[in-house]
């Protein structure tokens, strides 16, 4: 990565919005917030001017400062969107969204799972992030999560609920409130045949929302456990791919990938931008 916090923010910005015009206010706030000083674009300059440098040097060739194109508002990156990795990350997570919709579940859980191998840890562990790059972060967060959510669907479609189990129990052991985790675990269980697991897997949960919280799983949650100990047939639980029953814990502030947990795409640096 280029050396320097503050160069490092920059390029973070343009690689996260590549081919697109990034405004020397974005640029501003990035850096600075909403007290920048009055030497704030003549800064901004000065950083993008040693960007091109640190690239040219680490890319081996002088058309590397070419990579940033100087417009009178702003700078574009030119690179397209399959050098980044956080939008290679993006089309796969798209592309999974739709094979799922249309049925196509083994399809869509070999695309969800090359999507999800793009995230590995944190999105820009290593970068500052003022405001404007946290959005960027936040929504690769939610569009994270949401992959996720839709790969276990289909892997809990397809019956592969024993190697569910083990990749769910160390997901709920690492975000002990995300509620819709919980309850794929519970699913992922019984439909194992491991009837007495689910349900001391629904009595963590429980006991978990209780100590923390105050609460108590929710109804569709209790109604899973009703299920387990009535010994039902275990296509009366609910289908995974159902969010209504995800109930008020599994919001932003309890998934996997929130507050300081934040993830970390496989190499969205200055790395994943190569000369034309």
């Amino acid at each position: 990565m280029p050396r320097g916090p503050k160069v490092r923010q920059l390029l973070s910005l343009m690689i996260l919005q590549p081919g697109s015009f990034v405004s020397h206010e974005n640029l501003v706030d990035e850096l600075w917030g909403k007290n920048p000083p009055k030497t704030a674009l003549s800064t901004v300059r000065t950083h993008v001017y040693h960007l091109r440098k640190i690239l040219s040097q680490e890319t081996g060739g002088p058309l590397a400062s070419d990579l940033i194109d100087t417009w009178s508002a702003g700078y574009v990156l030119r690179a397209v969107p399959e050098q980044v990795d956080a939008e290679r990350f993006l089309r796969l997570a798209r592309q999974g969204e739709t094979l799922l919709h249309v049925g196509d579940v083994a399809e869509a859980s070999r695309v969800l799972s090359r999507a999800l191998e793009f995230w590995n840890g944190g999105a820009l562990t290593d970068v500052t992030c003022g405001s404007v790059l946290m959005q960027h972060v936040q929504h690769l967060q939610e569009v994270y999560m949401r992959a996720l959510q839709q790969r276990i669907d289909a892997d809990m479609r397809l019956g592969r609920h024993g190697r569910l189990a083990a990749e769910l129990k160390s997901l709920v052991a690492r975000y002990p409130l995300n509620e819709w985790l919980h309850g794929q675990l519970i699913t992922a269980l019984y439909r194992s045949g491991r009837r007495g697991e689910a349900l001391c897997a629904y009595q963590e949960l429980r006991g978990i929302l209780q100590e923390e919280l105050g609460l108590d799983p929710s109804r569709a949650i209790q109604q899973m456990q009703q299920v387990i100990l009535s010994g039902s047939d275990e296509s009366e639980l609910l289908h995974p791919s159902n969010r209504s029953w995800t109930g008020p814990h599994s919001g932003p502030h309890s998934g996997p990938y929130s507050g300081a947990d934040m993830g970390r795409l496989h190499d969205v640096s200055w790395r994943a931008v190569h000369c034309p």
